[in-house]
């Protein structure tokens, strides 16, 4: 029972994500150091006869294996490390599925029923595609991807669910998650609550976090298989 009320939670969540796609109409997240359409020109100068190409190398980072800590504080955050790469990249999906649905529907200029009817198609794909390994999360895992479902779409759960379905189903799936510790209502908090959290993204986002988790653990960090059409 727990274990299928919690996968409906997560799952209700990241499907309704594709629910949002008026609110992002014209604001596209960019991810950091990609450029917004097109591609990157590499400078270069010309000495003489001989053209000399310029180009900025991002500076590495080395992490020294750290040894094991103990203590409340650092099994949380353990915790979290090990949660969090196991779940962000089903939240890169997520988004990546509203930016297709933003232009699928945009292009086709599809009206409110065919674009019922379109969403209803992939929500029924991405069930067959994710139910099973989602099942496999845990409550405090689950809780974490809503997180950061939040933050890739840029709108709580709870209201992506309101704004889009309707009130009492927000309420309803709300209720669910709160028998397992979570609230849909709260939005992610970058700067206060889950800044730990936007760390991690940060470290995800500059290719650091396979290098960070190795010296915490000492060993690779899980893989979550994601299907190549949504990676």
């Amino acid at each position: 029972m727990r274990s299928s009320m919690r996968i409906l939670t997560v799952m209700a969540v990241m499907l309704s994500a594709l629910l949002a796609w008026p609110a992002r109409c014209g604001a596209q997240k960019v991810r950091p150091g990609v450029p917004k359409g097109g591609s990157e020109v590499l400078h270069y100068i010309v000495e003489g006869k001989d053209t000399i190409f310029v180009d900025e190398i991002r500076a590495s980072k080395v992490y020294s294996r750290l040894p094991r800590q103990k203590g409340k504080d650092w099994r949380k955050y353990y915790r979290l490390v090990h949660n969090f790469s196991k779940t962000y990249p089903y939240a890169l999906v997520a988004r990546k599925i509203v930016t297709k649905a933003d232009s699928t529907i945009a292009a086709d200029k599809l009206k409110r029923v065919k674009r019922d009817r379109y969403i209803n198609e992939v929500q029924k794909e991405l069930f067959n595609v994710f139910e099973k390994p989602l099942r496999g999360l845990t409550v405090s895992q689950g809780a974490l991807l809503m997180k950061l479902i939040d933050r890739e779409i840029g709108k709580s759960s709870f209201d992506i669910i309101k704004d889009y379905k309707n009130g009492i189903a927000a309420r309803f799936w709300n209720g669910i998650a709160k028998m397992f510790g979570s609230d849909l209502r709260k939005p992610y908090d970058p700067e206060g609550e889950d800044i730990m959290v936007e760390d991690l993204v940060k470290l995800w986002e500059d290719g650091d976090f396979p290098a960070f988790y190795m010296s915490l653990f000492w060993t690779d960090p899980p893989i979550t298989e994601i299907p190549e059409e949504y990676r």
